[in-house]
């Protein structure tokens, strides 16, 4: 299939951070992203997606389960479904990059295509793959401008060729350990208690266990600990609320959080973005 021929990024103003999220229609339950920072610093984080970013200039720098990557353009910054990892300028002038955030049931249908028989993983993080990278900024560029079965044509293409080059069956080492049932139990409790939280002690004492114990038990399983995976779960479930049309104000007070500037000093820290920006955009799109 022929690319569109604009898939060169253009000139950004390297002072100027920009960041619009969409949705694609073209994949099922597929996000996009197209974006600049330069000061913007992700907190350690997680999606409930693959996340598969494409960069266009400058270099991104972040930690991940795997270590540490610096990507600059012709690469890709690829994580895994519920991956902890961070994210923040690696050169002055920041970086730019197009992002999909595909549903774990899209890569893993492309994958049974080629012949993978579990979840796809890679065998990188930070990977310089310009082909690669080349289709699926046409993909992302078509999207954009809602040419749906180009969109959709080049994405499939694209996600498949980095699993034919990078991909891997996910295994145990992919993903957190396995949790023991008294700390499953301890985040199931987070879940249900997003605006009256248990302190450390009394989810210890809950467990059975130490709070230093539960930390790091907590941390080794899920990659967080429990006070910043709290915060993930607040921030996935105001994204749910907003996505329903619902009120900033109203969704910060649901889902724990002070106030709405409290929801979108975290909601920044996790998506870059204040939550409102968010909302507006995947509402137009």
């Amino acid at each position: 299939m022929e690319l569109p021929s604009e898939v060169h990024p253009t000139v950004e103003d390297p002072r100027v951070e920009r960041a619009r999220y969409w949705r694609f229609s073209g994949l099922p339950d597929t996000e996009l992203l197209t974006a600049r920072f330069v000061t913007t610093s992700f907190t350690r984080h997680t999606h409930p997606t693959y996340t598969i970013g494409m960069i266009t200039g400058g270099i991104e720098e972040y930690s991940h389960a795997g270590g540490r990557s610096r990507v600059g353009p012709g690469g890709l910054a690829v994580v895994g479904p519920d991956e902890v990892h961070t994210g923040h300028a690696g050169v002055p002038e920041g970086w730019g990059y197009r992002v999909f955030y595909p549903a774990p049931e899209v890569v893993e249908e492309i994958g049974r295509e080629l012949g993978m028989r579990g979840a796809p993983g890679f065998t990188a993080s930070g990977i310089h793959a310009p082909e690669v990278s080349r289709v699926l900024v046409g993909a992302h560029m078509a999207a954009e401008r809602g040419e749906r079965l180009t969109a959709s044509s080049l994405a499939r293409q694209g996600i498949a060729m980095l699993l034919r080059s990078h991909g891997r069956e996910r295994g145990t080492e992919d993903g957190a350990h396995t949790a023991r049932p008294e700390v499953a139990r301890v985040r199931e409790l987070l879940s249900e208690r997003l605006v009256d939280p248990p302190t450390l002690e009394e989810l210890a004492a809950y467990a059975g266990m130490g709070p230093f114990a539960l930390s790091r038990a907590f941390r080794a399983a899920y990659g967080l600990p429990p006070h910043a995976y709290l915060n993930q779960i607040r921030v996935n479930r105001a994204r749910a609320l907003l996505l329903q049309g619902r009120r900033a104000v109203e969704v910060a007070a649901e889902v724990g959080f002070a106030d709405q500037p409290h929801l979108t000093r975290h909601f920044r820290r996790h998506l870059g973005v204040p939550p409102v920006a968010y909302q507006r955009a995947l509402h137009r799109a």
